[in-house]
């Protein structure tokens, strides 16, 4: 089986060669370039599985490059950013990335936003007459069942109103990876919907108070912070 091909772009040689390192030990191919033109390059020249991106870049902003990719790939981007402002995580993943990751960070933390970040779309498995179904979203004790609609937890099911419903379930189908609530606010509420974010946060505290034993600590529904919700990622 051929290995997936990943592309760093990182100006930072420490940085570069510990990621390098650490991917290769488990198996990925890796390409590196130490400026935006040179990963623009590589990735044109060579379509890979995944990109990691820094933003702060000596030649390019690291969201053009998003922008050129995202004009005419899918291929998963993650951010690798010292930038802890929350405009340019948001502007980040609005444009078009999969995931951000903070430095410092483990290598463990990195390659389980990686392997978030490599699945494409939403997963089916087939029946026995042929027939794709979503499979359910299971973490913990909750499950999501998408085909029937159901949400229980400790195999008991959970009462959600139908907003309630469309949130937990755009949050599972995509489990693992963050959502800003701009995003979240227009596949639920339509594009022209207040970019107010009172109304999404009214109805995650009445979710995580029928899904959460401490609703101030949760499990399944983490906040990061003036960017949007983060699922706890299925163990499917």
């Amino acid at each position: 089986m051929s290995k997936l091909t990943i592309v760093i772009i990182e100006d930072e040689k420490n940085i570069l060669s510990f990621i390098e390192a650490a991917l290769e030990t488990h198996d990925y191919k890796v390409l590196t370039a130490v400026s935006g033109k040179e990963g623009l390059s590589l990735i044109n020249a060579c379509c890979p599985d995944m990109i990691l991106l820094d933003l702060g870049l000596p030649d390019l902003d690291g969201i053009d490059i998003i922008k050129n990719v995202r004009s005419w790939s899918n291929i998963p981007i993650i951010v690798i950013s010292a930038r802890t402002q929350e405009q340019e995580k948001v502007a980040a993943l609005d444009f078009g990335a999969d995931d951000y990751i903070t430095k410092p960070f483990g290598t463990s933390e990195l390659l389980a936003r990686i392997r978030t970040a490599l699945r494409h779309g939403k997963p089916t498995v087939s029946t026995g007459d042929g027939t794709l179904v979503q499979p359910p979203y299971r973490s913990g004790d909750l499950v999501i069942d998408f085909d029937k609609r159901l949400v229980s937890l400790k195999e008991k099911e959970v009462h959600l109103t139908q907003i309630e419903y469309k949130l937990v379930s755009l949050l599972a189908e995509q489990s693992g990876k963050v959502l800003t609530y701009d995003y979240i606010i227009s596949r639920i509420w339509g594009p022209f919907a207040d970019s107010n974010n009172q109304i999404l946060r009214v109805n995650m505290a009445h979710i995580r108070r029928k899904l959460e034993i401490n609703p101030a600590e949760p499990q399944y529904i983490y906040t990061e912070i003036g960017v949007g919700y983060r699922m706890r990622e299925s163990e499917n």
